[in-house]
């Protein structure tokens, strides 16, 4: 299986990086994309994956929280890591109105000039979006005929805006939230309107631990070793069975990010 959404680049992982690689490897994860933030933590998350050939993969892009850090809407630093091997695709990149870390306007601006730059690498977009769903659909319709695809990942919104993601053709990720029957009731309900060629499955660690782990870990923090039980609760939901989903979301995401 394939973890979609991993910051590896995070410090929670600085004392144990390769034991937490080592632990997904142990527990069934075939590859990995790790997430690129900001300008600085693609370019780390660009140079673990190449250490990790086969196996690891980045993506490259600013988040909406670190907006306000782009002066250059040309994005040169993201160009020129998209133009490693193992960068499979833009972003993480996208509108977060919840905690407007960074003004909308340049949270907007900083968007498009994701999308302009995916369109002409001809590479697909690893997408964020929080309480913005609106504006980020306006945004983004415009481009995604001219993309090879985008995939909205660590989905958390209503069934009307599933609704509205899966009829503009993006690919939904789903990630240990669905394991919180409290903060992730809406989610559970709806995750099996999603197709089957449509889910690809992620931690988000080290964030997102599943509340539903037994036995409850010490730490807090999320693990890609964690996917299995992801997985297993999606299928559960969606009255599968898990291997058949875990084959499933692994080829959608090979085929997505051309692995």
């Amino acid at each position: 299986m394939i973890d979609i959404g991993v910051n590896l680049t995070s410090s929670q992982f600085d004392k144990d990086r390769e034991d937490v690689v080592s632990r997904a490897k142990e527990a069934g994860i075939s590859a990995m994309v790790l997430t690129g933030t900001d300008l600085e933590s693609s370019p780390e998350a660009a140079a673990m994956a190449a250490s990790m050939p086969g196996f690891a993969f980045s993506t490259a892009g600013v988040h909406p929280h670190d907006a306000k850090t782009v002066d250059d809407l040309t994005l040169p630093s993201i160009r020129a890591l998209a133009n490693q091997p193992q960068v499979v695709a833009i972003g993480e990149c996208g509108l977060d109105f919840n905690r407007d870390f960074s003004p909308r306007p340049q949270q907007e601006a900083v968007f498009e000039a994701h999308l302009k730059l995916a369109v002409e690498l001809n590479m697909p977009v690893f997408l964020h979006c929080r309480d913005a769903h609106e504006r980020f659909m306006a945004i983004l319709m415009p481009y995604l005929d001219k993309l090879p695809g985008a995939v909205l990942h660590c989905f958390t919104g209503s069934e009307d805006e599933l609704k509205a993601c899966l009829e503009a053709g993006l690919y939904i990720g789903i990630t240990g939230w669905v394991c919180d029957e409290r903060r992730g009731e809406a989610l559970r309900a709806i995750v099996p309107l999603i197709p089957d060629h449509k889910l690809m499955i992620e931690t988000d660690a080290p964030y997102l631990l599943p509340r539903d782990l037994k036995p409850k870990p010490k730490s807090r923090r999320n693990e890609p070793c964690y996917l299995p039980h992801i997985a297993s609760e999606i299928a559960a939901l969606r009255q599968q069975d898990t291997e058949q989903l875990i084959t499933q979301t692994t080829l959608n995401t090979r085929r997505f990010f051309g692995l």
